[in-house]
């Protein structure tokens, strides 16, 4: 880097509509495609991009993605100057709360950034899964002596009301944002990726602190104001894969993804790796009968019967007669001798007992077990069809 850079990433995400898979956890911190977790790819992409000084904002139970994170050794960012922090919210004399938005949790950490008296800001999210170089983005944003770059990804018309919407002229200068609207004019889609001078962003950033009536995010109150004042904001336009794995059935499409040959680079790239902080467990056992086919299997497991298009993660057990098909075997589950499971999630640590069977159907496409299987194996664990 030519010019000090400080990265946010905004990692704090409780993640409701996940479900189960967010009980304990902050959506960045689920376990994804077989020995990782959400978070690894935006921390893979940091590392890959050579930024070195990262402050990771946490707020939704956060201990395990604490933990996680450790001083960031997988991602090389264990180091005295910059590195990783893990940035909490904290009471002063003021008294403190959560973080009310986006725009909010930078404010509240702005002593963490001031420190490195940065000339741009980077700001992500942790619930993302993609592979981005952010060296590119940072370029375009100062080849076009931008005060703000905003990262977007074409997306089907027909879902762009679902996004903040930027509208731009053909050199990509942004005129107008649109959040999620009913006739969107384009299909540039936000990516919740920001770039800007540290400079011009920081007196805005105080300024909307004050404002009561503002919802202090950058979509919806930031990027407005900017505008406003005829500040110079860019679209870079990013052209490779993004899912925001906000629900159960994209959170099991992603993982799915991982099985397809156009999506394989996103874990077994060599010139972009994605680094995972896993456990020292044994290398994965595959018994002599067993079957398994396109699937990812983790270390720590002991696999027996059929396995199918299926990702076990990592001390999964499937005993005789067990057949998998496009389902998701979270870390140290046990699948009993005969079970039957068909697109389905099976949560961490939990024993689908022998003879269970367990499909998918139109009005529940993907089913998540959790700790109460009495729906599935009925009284006396007879099977449910």
């Amino acid at each position: 880097m030519t010019s000090k850079v400080v990265a946010m990433l905004l990692a704090g995400g409780k993640g409701t509509r996940l479900g189960e898979l967010t009980k304990d956890l902050a959506k960045p911190a689920v376990p994804f495609g077989g020995k990782y977790r959400i978070i690894d790819f935006t921390m893979s992409n940091i590392a890959n991009s050579d930024i070195s000084t990262v402050g990771i904002v946490v707020q939704y139970s956060p201990l395990m993605l604490s933990k996680h994170i450790g001083i960031g050794k997988p991602w090389g960012l264990d180091r005295q100057q910059g590195g990783v922090s893990v940035l909490a919210p904290f009471s002063n004399r003021e008294g403190g709360s959560w973080f009310s938005g986006t725009a909010d949790a930078i404010v509240k950490n702005l002593h963490f950034v001031e420190q490195y008296e940065p000339d741009e800001l980077v700001v992500l999210s942790g619930d993302h899964v993609y592979q981005m170089d952010y060296t590119k983005m940072l370029d375009f944003h100062k080849e076009q002596n931008a005060d703000a770059t905003i990262s977007v990804i074409e997306v089907p018309m027909d879902e762009a009301s679902r996004f903040g919407i930027l509208n731009t002229n053909e050199d990509l200068s942004i005129y107008e944002f649109d959040e999620k609207p009913e006739h969107p004019k384009n299909n540039l889609a936000s990516m919740g990726i920001y770039v800007f001078d540290w400079k011009t962003i920081k007196p805005y950033l105080l300024e909307d602190e004050k404002d009561e009536m503002s919802d202090h995010d950058f979509g919806k109150d930031i990027i407005p104001k900017l505008l406003a004042d005829d500040k110079r904001l860019f679209a870079y336009k990013f052209e490779g894969y993004w899912k925001d794995v906000g629900t159960i059935t994209s959170y099991w499409e992603a993982n799915m993804d991982l099985l397809k040959e156009d999506f394989q680079t996103l874990l077994m790239s060599k010139t972009w790796p994605t680094y995972p902080n896993e456990e020292n467990r044994p290398p994965e056992y595959i018994g002599e009968t067993a079957e398994v086919t396109n699937s990812l299997i983790s270390s720590g497991s002991f696999i027996e019967g059929k396995i199918e298009n299926s990702i076990l993660f990592i001390g999964v057990e499937t005993k005789d007669g067990a057949d998998v098909n496009s389902s998701i075997i979270l870390p140290d589950a046990v699948i009993g001798e005969n079970v039957v499971l068909d697109r389905v999630i099976v949560t961490s640590g939990l024993e689908i007992p022998g003879n269970t069977v367990i499909r998918s159907t139109e009005e529940e496409p993907i089913v998540l077990i959790e700790e109460n299987l009495k729906e599935y194996i009925g009284e006396g664990g007879s099977q449910n069809e």
